[in-house]
């Protein structure tokens, strides 16, 4: 696999919205509440993720990515990682298995399964019509309400970066989850982020085999 943007592609102004710094949030909330002791990052991106872990938290982190411009602690493809099986807690890939063909898609989860003890955690790209309404008024409590909409979906063009998102023509979300599962995992949980709605969460565990 090679890589598809240069390094300058994650430079605040051009990468880092509103939107994705409330994915962080969500990443790293996620990650805390599995408590690991150790996570693996695919993918390192513009390090925030990183940063937080390393100076907040006692947990050990790592990072893989295709692209040794970006320093990742290990250079190699999520399509094979070069880790011992159950070398982490916790594995995680935010906005990162929609650059392999969807064909790649389960290939990428086993390996994940493979060097996690527990936990996975991903984000996706959830292509479609959002719809959502948040009010606040004193006194009451917030109501917060979304859905998101892919009727009559349309097929997916590569971009150069995506081959694939959720919600496209073939990339049903029951069709992604039943990948997922098949990889062997649990779902605990998914859920479209309120205050960035292209990106879908999922929390995985390990499904121990006999």
């Amino acid at each position: 696999m090679d890589k598809q943007v240069d390094k300058n592609h994650y430079e605040f102004r051009k990468y880092c919205d509103i939107e994705r710094w409330s994915s962080y949030w969500h990443q790293i909330d996620e990650i805390l509440k599995c408590q690991p002791q150790s996570v693996l990052e695919i993918g390192v991106g513009d390090r925030v993720l990183a940063s937080y872990l390393k100076n907040n938290t006692d947990i050990q982190y790592a990072s893989v990515d295709i692209d040794s411009a970006l320093k990742p602690d290990v250079v190699c493809s999520v399509e094979y990682l070069k880790f011992k099986d159950d070398s982490f807690n916790l594995v995680c890939a935010f906005e990162v298995l929609e650059h392999l063909p969807f064909e790649k898609f389960e290939l990428a989860l086993l390996q994940l399964r493979r060097v996690s003890k527990k936990n996975v955690i991903l984000s996706l790209p959830h292509w479609g019509r959002h719809f959502s309404i948040d009010i606040r008024l004193p006194l009451l409590k917030r109501l917060k309400w979304q859905n998101k909409f892919s009727v009559a979906a349309k097929p997916h063009k590569f971009s150069g970066q995506h081959y694939w998102e959720i919600g496209k023509k073939g990339y049903s979300l029951k069709n992604v989850k039943s990948v997922i599962k098949k990889a062997g995992f649990e779902i605990l949980k998914d859920y479209i982020v309120f205050e960035s709605p292209y990106h879908h969460f999922f929390v995985l565990e390990k499904i121990k085999q006999e």
